[in-house]
């Protein structure tokens, strides 16, 4: 019969370089002893030998919390692993850890952690964030529906699991929302779920998974089709009244959104990036952030005349034309997107960060200033590259110049936004169709039913011999 094992904590006999010791789980069966080395770092002063409770990391050390509860859930996994091998007679120290390094590496849970750290380290801010949304949704469905599972192997994701997981994300509450009483946007779910397919894709790539274990082969991601706000001319117009105070926030937030409307729709992101150095001969050249498209445009009389109100005569090149971002920060020292490009990840962030809070900012005085000017539209900045392209389409523009001045990569992003802005082609169809008869008509339809053959037809040839004439 083979001997009962054991779990505990250690620390390793020699500290890193950092001064810090590596916390080993030991595991014993009889006089044979295993260890095996944690992610968790402590301070020999601040480990406990002997604890109650298992609180291995003393209160001296600030992430003493978070450090036991690692501790805890590494030994509870060796252990229910153990207890899931005696059943079959296998529980060796050895068929245990060799078992759990193979589920590790074939975890989703530890697959995505890895993609989203990848994420952070090359600068991409945007698509780490959304991948560690996706990633803290899908924790929480395992930890509130699955018995507080912590992790997920990649044979466990079969489109039963995502079809649940859907369900799941249809009942969370939407933080857009203040009043705390609406859930997720179906929309949001796709895009949720279309993360959860690209590092199934990742995966496949990789080779870390084969392709019939692919769950998204049958699963269908459902997306709806939304209206989007825009705004009409005489809209823009009240907005352009506006008597607002000059330098304030609002007239601030006015002059970026008009500018953004002027300029085929420039965004928020890159339009608060822009310095005097991207004004040349009457033209905006720049790069834009989020796909690296170089920009080339016309600036309108609309648009020189905003910016000649922040041209001063002290100005230099490398200044930012709107006054949100700070030309002291660190970041700052990149001017080009190829240099912002090189920065270290700490400082895409704090970009990053900086430029979403300046862009609620815009977003939360429009909202006033929308008020002021009578307009029941929840108006932002992203609403003036709607409103541009409602514009263009309505002057006659084609769709594939609308697309090249949207700078969209397909044809399709593009017609996204035009929304019903077509439906005025098929307006004109069925009113064609269904037109009633004027009165000219209807008296010549009725004077037709009241003749016979005879008469219709000298009728048709003095109309002819007319018409020859």
């Amino acid at each position: 019969m083979a001997q009962n094992l054991t779990f505990t904590c250690e620390l390793n006999s020699k500290p890193n370089r950092f001064g810090r010791y590596a916390v080993l789980i030991r595991i014993t069966q009889g006089k044979k002893l295993k260890r095996v080395k944690t992610s968790v770092e402590v301070e020999k002063r601040n480990w406990n030998p002997k604890p109650k409770n298992e609180e291995w990391v003393r209160q001296g050390d600030i992430d003493h919390l978070t450090k036991n509860e690692t501790l805890k859930q590494e030994l509870s996994k060796y252990r229910d692993k153990y207890f899931e091998l005696r059943k079959t007679n296998q529980a060796t120290t050895e068929n245990i850890i060799t078992t759990l390094e193979n589920e590790e590496r074939l975890s989703f849970i530890n697959f995505t952690k890895e993609r989203i750290q990848q994420l952070q380290e090359s600068g991409s801010i945007r698509n780490y964030k959304r991948y560690l949304g996706f990633l803290n949704k899908l924790s929480d469905y395992l930890d509130t529906k699955h018995k507080h599972k912590s992790n997920l192997l990649f044979s466990e994701i079969s489109p039963d699991f995502v079809s649940k997981f859907e369900g799941y994300l249809h009942t969370l509450t939407n933080s857009r929302y203040k009043a705390g009483n609406k859930v997720l946007h179906q929309n949001t779910i796709a895009a949720n779920l279309r993360i959860f397919r690209a590092l199934i894709n990742e995966a496949l790539k990789r080779g870390y998974i084969k392709y019939e274990m692919n769950p998204f082969i049958s699963y269908k991601i459902v997306q709806i089709k939304t209206e989007k706000e825009k705004l009409d001319q005489s809209e823009l117009c009240a907005i352009q009244a506006l008597d607002l105070p000059e330098n304030s926030l609002d007239w601030n937030a006015r002059n970026c959104f008009l500018f953004s409307y002027y300029c085929a729709g420039i965004r928020a992101g890159d339009l608060l990036l822009l310095r005097w150095l991207n004004v040349e001969g009457g033209r905006l050249i720049y790069q834009m952030g989020k796909n690296h498209k170089t920009r080339n445009l016309s600036l309108v009389p609309q648009a020189q005349a905003i910016l000649a109100l922040y041209k001063k005569n002290d100005t230099k090149p490398n200044d930012f034309i709107f006054p949100f971002l700070d030309k002291k920060k660190p970041y700052s020292k990149a001017v080009s997107q190829s240099e912002r490009d090189t920065l270290p990840s700490s400082l895409k962030q704090r970009l990053f960060d900086d430029i979403s809070a300046k862009n609620a900012l815009l977003n939360k005085n429009l909202k006033k200033i929308a008020k002021l000017a009578g307009i029941n539209k929840p108006i932002s900045m992203h609403l003036a590259r709607h409103s541009f392209a409602k514009a263009a389409m309505e002057s006659g523009v084609d769709n594939n110049i609308i697309k090249n001045l949207l700078a969209h990569s397909r044809l399709q992003t593009t017609e996204g936004y035009m929304g019903d802005f077509d439906s005025k082609e098929t307006d004109k169809a069925l009113a064609h169709i269904f037109e009633q008869p004027t009165d000219s008509k209807a008296k010549l339809l009725n004077l037709l039913q009241g003749m016979n053959e005879n008469e219709v037809a000298e009728l048709l040839r003095v109309a002819s011999a007319k018409q020859a004439k």
